[in-house]
């Protein structure tokens, strides 16, 4: 059974800084397409970003190109996005997502996802 767990959530000021966590258990994770993507209260799940895990070929929405980076550490587990020069729209609950898969496709929908995580939330105030 695989298991996505999010962490690193908080409140921030716009133009500030955040990184979210993800950690896997019991898969391969070394072979997963891996992605974040979000959510805003009352609008539908967005992509965000992805990374293969096997080549460290990573992936982003136009939106967030720039300012965000997504990244790994296959000797942990983990999945990170760091988030630079937040803005308000940036702000919504923050989900990881795990596709066993040879690579990633250069956009990523939900229907991709096999497994998800719980999410955690980020705050971008003015």
């Amino acid at each position: 059974q695989v298991d996505l767990v999010e962490s690193g959530g908080g409140s921030v000021q716009a133009g500030g800084s955040l990184r979210v966590s993800c950690a896997e258990s019991g898969g391969s994770f070394s072979r997963y397409c891996m992605s974040w993507f979000r959510q805003a209260p009352g609008k539908e799940r967005e992509w965000v970003a992805s990374i293969y895990t096997g080549t460290s070929s990573t992936y982003y929405a136009d939106s967030v190109k720039g300012r965000f980076t997504i990244s790994q550490d296959n000797a942990k587990n983990m999945l990170y996005l760091q988030m630079n020069s937040l803005k308000l729209e940036d702000g919504g609950m923050y989900y990881c997502g795990a596709d066993p898969a040879n690579r990633c496709p250069s956009r990523v929908v939900v229907g991709m996802i096999t497994y998800w995580g719980q999410g955690t939330q980020v705050a971008v105030s003015s």
